[in-house]
């Protein structure tokens, strides 16, 4: 053990930002970029094990202790409409979550306080207006949304801010409603409940289809964040769920749906057409930092036509951001740390659906250095949104 030398997650990052360092977007081969970040990969997981699972420091000495001092900044944080929470996922829980979720005032900023959080970026509850076919419904709806959750942070703008929502069901009039958030709101960007039922209750549009290119063309000019957030698949596509139907939602069948809609983005060519595309994903990557080296792998095989031009691992660590909420898991936090680096990860809790001070507790215990910590709690989300 004398000869065991750990290093800070700071360091090792270093270490792995300097052999991953980025080069031209054009001149990186697929194969090129599996075999430069293999070493990288190792060095950087060679003291993550079960036995240390927390990130590890020599001496401790560099480690922040728990602070439930207003600072953090949280991200994925929801609220509802009074009009519309029986058609959200809200509906089912008990009258306090409804209570929790519907509280825009004292009680919710009580409950940040007990978390530690100073700033809550706020979106409207899942399926949003995703769920709306009708299309001029689905505008008027998001913008009802919109200028609601303006007034509540217009009441107390030190400790609220907005994601908008926006109706995809109509690309350039999402544009138009993101652009009115961001420059008349005040919104730091979007979060967007997956694919858009267009027309007819059973169809789903996803964002790599092309009528879509002008609206991340807006997205790209505004320079604000997408959060892809999960919703559960059609009634008509769970198949693979019969008979057990727990698995549709929040336990997985969100991140099957979520990460297969960003593979899609990623394979689509949308990051080559706008490289500067910034989209932010939750609970710890919905699973797609674990899987992403095999999706490349696999794709390097004959045979496996694919728009991209880029490895799927370097759209991950250039235009993807991944937040904590929901999935408060130390080696989960260790793997997103190595795939993509501790300036994409950012802290989130998923309130009302999780606890803030359980978010708090575990976040608070990891062995992180000083600098590291307060990236993932705070200064990754002011530069990201601009704050």
């Amino acid at each position: 053990m004398a000869d065991v030398v750990f290093l800070t997650t700071a360091k090792r990052l270093r270490v792995t930002e300097e052999i991953l360092k980025p080069r031209t977007r054009d001149r990186i081969s697929r194969r090129g970029f599996l075999e430069s970040t293999a070493l990288a990969t190792a060095g950087l997981l060679a003291d993550v094990s079960p036995a240390n699972a927390a990130l590890r420091v020599a001496d401790g000495s560099d480690i922040a202790k728990p602070d439930l001092t207003p600072t953090k900044i949280a991200l994925e944080e929801h609220f509802a409409l009074a009009e519309t929470i029986g058609d959200s996922s809200a509906a089912p829980h008990s009258p306090e979550f409804k209570r929790q979720i519907l509280d825009l005032g004292s009680g919710r900023v009580a409950e940040m306080d007990r978390g530690g959080i100073e700033l809550c970026v706020l979106s409207l509850v899942n399926p949003g207006v995703q769920v709306i076919p009708d299309v001029s419904q689905a505008v008027a709806s998001a913008r009802r949304s919109n200028d609601y959750l303006a007034d509540c942070v217009a009441k107390n703008p030190k400790r609220f801010k907005g994601f908008a929502a926006l109706p995809l069901q109509d690309p350039q009039a999402a544009a138009e409603e993101l652009t009115r958030c961001v420059k008349q709101l005040g919104f730091c960007g979007a979060l967007v409940h997956g694919f858009s039922q267009i027309g007819e209750a059973d169809t789903a549009f996803y964002y790599d289809l092309p009528q879509y290119r002008p609206f991340w063309a807006t997205v790209q000019q505004l320079d604000v964040p997408f959060y892809l957030h999960p919703r559960e698949p059609l009634a008509s596509r769970r198949q693979a769920y019969e008979g057990q139907q727990w698995m549709s939602g929040g336990p997985w069948g969100f991140g099957v749906e979520t990460s297969t809609h960003a593979l899609r983005l990623m394979g689509s060519g949308l990051f080559d057409e706008y490289p500067k595309l910034k989209v932010v994903l939750g609970h710890l990557g919905e699973g797609l930092p674990f899987s992403i080296w095999r999706v490349d792998h696999r794709i390097s095989k004959p045979g496996l036509v694919i728009k991209a031009k880029l490895p799927m691992r370097q759209y991950l660590r250039e235009n993807f951001y991944i937040t904590t909420s929901g999935n408060f898991h130390t080696p989960a936090l260790n793997e997103v740390l190595a795939e993509v680096g501790v300036d994409r990860v950012l802290y989130s809790v998923d309130y009302p659906f999780e606890d803030t001070s359980e978010a708090a507790a575990w976040f608070d215990q990891i062995a992180l250095s000083e600098t590291d910590r307060a990236k993932i709690t705070r200064s990754n989300a002011v530069k990201l949104l601009h704050l």
